[in-house]
């Protein structure tokens, strides 16, 4: 865990002195804008429409311009130490107190800078949202959809862990009971922030179950993180959605094919599909047939709305990462992108059981407890290391643009 923390802490980054010269510049820009906004307000004679806009505006500035003048008071603490410092050259005294202020004053002013200089990064409007996450297995037979399963259940004890609703889409089960592909609702503050950077394809190096001769595998499963869509980010209308319901299919016994409880729902405009088949609820069918008729009608009425239902969040998330691609292409990708082939080449992250470690090859991160990030308790050394390299990347974009 040592050699972990320090691998993380060796991606922290510095704020130079050159990034302080930008960043003051842009907080005068944001004192000024503060200030003229704020004249607005003053005058009673201001149009209800430009009042409204720089009403609106000041408020976002608001937790700013609190930050600014914290940092402002806090600066003119530090001159006037430096000041009582030059005047008392002769008191030790009083130099070893106003040195000791000194020092806990410029400690401060770094800790304002810092926070400010993250709030002046750009953020992502859908970070706070929840997501759709997806699991499907890739390269490895077998050995993908049962490493699937593993990763979708360390998405789900990670998502409890954090205090999550996690609600499970889809599943659909290989002939082994692993997951050929698998979905979930997850609910939460700030849940597509923190696991968005979870996208890509996750290598597995393992002696699959079905392995005879003790050989080790390489098998690929693909992660999709989409961020949960509002009904006023995407407008559906009913003439261009296609709804059908088939006969689930997969495991479930005699009782399986019975009922037409699977939903598939077309997107016409765009010709996107979204099947929901939640192989988990095949007992339900099994009530419908022993139920009585009318019984039996509003269950499988129910569970037909229930399906409907968790097809259109999918569909929702699809088309808005979809918009979100388009609008901003160059902080978001489209969720093919995200998917990818299947193929073990396009690997963002090895989880090696024989050696007991996994990789995040974006960052080079390596944790040497398999099973601790596989129980979701570790994984929070990757997300936090992902997330840290995001505000390099932001700092650095930052310090360009001036």
């Amino acid at each position: 865990m040592i050699n972990l923390t320090l691998q993380i802490a060796a991606l922290q980054p510095q704020v130079s002195i050159d990034l302080i010269k930008i960043m003051d510049q842009r907080l005068l820009a944001i004192e000024k804008r503060s200030a003229f906004l704020q004249g607005i307000l003053d005058q009673p004679e201001a149009p209800p429409e430009e009042y409204s806009r720089a009403n609106k505006e000041l408020r976002k500035l608001s937790s700013t311009i609190t930050l600014i003048n914290k940092l402002r008071i806090k600066q003119e603490e530090i001159g006037s130490l430096k000041s009582l410092m030059a005047e008392c050259q002769e008191d030790n005294d009083m130099q070893d107190m106003a040195t000791e202020e000194l020092g806990q004053a410029m400690e401060e002013e770094k800790r304002l800078q810092t926070v400010l200089l993250m709030s002046l990064m750009p953020r992502d409007d859908a970070d706070e949202r929840g997501c759709i996450l997806e699991v499907r297995a890739g390269t490895g037979g077998e050995e993908a959809s049962l490493f699937a399963m593993d990763v979708f259940k360390m998405y789900e004890r990670y998502s409890l862990k954090k205090g999550w609703k996690f609600e499970v889409v889809e599943l659909a089960e290989s002939d082994l009971k692993g997951f050929k592909e698998a979905s979930a609702a997850i609910t939460g503050a700030g849940v597509y922030g923190k696991l968005k950077f979870e996208s890509g394809i996750h290598r597995v190096q393992r002696v699959p179950v079905t392995e005879k001769s003790g050989r080790v595998h390489t098998s690929a499963v693909s992660v999709a993180i989409l961020p949960q869509a509002d009904e006023v980010d995407v407008q559906l209308r009913n003439e261009d959605l296609r709804i059908d319901t088939y006969r689930s299919g997969g495991s479930g016994g005699q009782h399986a094919n019975t009922t037409n409880s699977a939903v598939r729902i077309t997107h016409i405009p765009t010709g996107m599909t979204v099947a929901i088949q939640d192989e988990r609820s095949q007992h339900m069918v099994v009530i419908l047939t022993l139920a009585t008729s009318l019984f039996a009608l509003l269950l499988f009425i129910v569970f037909v709305l229930k399906n409907k239902a968790k097809a259109l969040k999918v569909l929702c998330a699809r088309l808005y990462e979809v918009e979100r691609s388009r609008v901003h292409m160059n902080r978001s990708k489209l969720r093919s992108d995200q998917i990818g082939s299947g193929d073990r080449s396009e690997r963002i992250r090895t989880y090696n059981f024989p050696q007991g470690r996994v990789t995040d090859h974006r960052v080079g991160i390596t944790y040497h407890s398999i099973n601790d990030v596989m129980q979701g308790e570790t994984l929070d050394a990757f997300v936090d290391a992902l997330l840290l390299q995001q505000e390099m990347d932001a700092i650095a974009s930052f310090s360009s643009t001036i």
